[in-house]
């Protein structure tokens, strides 16, 4: 196991040490906020199953005088998850501890706390990405990708959802961590990669409509860059594409220079995605041992910990209610 020791973290001697530590890159975390969020009861399953029952199909057929119509059974759809533990840990030396400036023992909590949200929203988007309601820019296939979007792919993938009664999206998750949600104003919204805004506002045209001229209308977060018609386009730098996945790049961005790269994009109605963190105060549970602790397996307490671990599932409820259209972007 790797250990941070005393020689990874230099002291500056020749140079005053400025007090207050630099800004570092804290994760984007946008797409947990808009699940739906069902915490299963601890010490009860590591399964669980979302059941529904199927509409009944309108009753168009005249009823025969005399004539007792044919009757029909109730059915049931089922959608199944399994949690699974997730987690990390740090070692950190007791010279840090007693000798470092730097505070690394508090910058390692919170590090690590950052790590636990970045992974659970890293795995959703990997449940939301592999979708079956697939939209492509061009070709019917991810390795036919080398165009970029159009409002023509948007309404395509709007008309899908409507026609599959699809509802706009009307709540989020709220901000505390008891898993309550606040009303915002309904719509459909899709998530992206930051790469991606270069071509949203330049072919949206004058259909593209920025945060900054939404007057009244609220913002959903503040990765939100815009709306396009009743589209409200959210972007992440976590949001990331197959690399070198499409068709011959020509003006498209591509990893390699050969293939265009491919942008997923995520468009989500109300209830279509769920995710299930284990419930209790423990969704995210940090350890801390401090150097100094002596142990049977450290007997001076020369070493400490820092990390996190948390039981968590995210699952599509409906596959028809959300869509992923996969893009490539130009190369700027």
């Amino acid at each position: 196991m790797a250990v941070t020791t005393y020689g990874d973290i230099s002291q500056r001697t020749a140079n005053w040490a400025v007090k207050t530590m630099l800004e570092h890159a804290r994760p984007v975390l946008v797409l947990n906020q808009f699940g739906r969020t069902y915490p299963i009861p601890k010490n009860k399953a590591e399964r669980a199953k979302f059941r529904r029952p199927v509409p009944f199909a309108a009753a168009t057929t005249p009823l025969v005088e005399g004539v007792t119509p044919t009757s029909h059974k109730i059915s049931y759809e089922d959608v199944e998850v399994l949690l699974q533990q997730y987690g990390d840990i740090y070692e950190i030396s007791d010279k840090i501890q007693d000798l470092a400036e730097d505070p690394v023992l508090a910058n390692a909590v919170m590090l690590a706390g950052e790590q636990a949200a970045e992974t659970e929203e890293m795995l959703l988007w990997g449940v939301l990405k592999a979708g079956t309601n697939k939209f492509y820019t061009n070709g019917t296939q991810r390795t036919d990708v080398n165009t970029v979007w159009a409002l023509t792919d948007q309404r395509a993938v709007v008309r899908s959802l409507r026609t599959n009664r699809a509802r706009p999206v009307t709540q989020m998750l709220g901000g505390s961590p008891d898993s309550n949600t606040t009303p915002v104003e309904g719509g459909y919204i899709a998530f992206a990669h930051t790469d991606f805004e270069h071509d949203l506002r330049q072919v949206a045209g004058t259909a593209f409509t920025p945060v900054a001229q939404y007057g009244s209308r609220k913002p959903l977060c503040p990765e939100e860059i815009g709306s396009v018609e009743n589209v409200r386009y959210i972007l992440s730098p976590l949001l990331e594409p197959y690399p070198d996945a499409g068709d011959a790049k020509g003006s498209m961005k591509s990893t390699s220079g050969v293939k265009a790269d491919v942008y997923p994009i995520i468009y989500i109605s109300q209830e279509y995605y769920a995710t299930c963190p284990l419930a209790g105060k423990g969704m995210i549970k940090p350890t801390v041992l401090n150097p100094g602790t002596p142990s049977k397996s450290d007997p001076l307490g020369q070493r400490g910990y820092v990390g996190w671990k948390t039981w968590w599932a995210g699952c599509i409820l409906n596959e028809a209610w959300g869509a992923c259209l996969e893009a490539a972007v130009t190369a700027i």
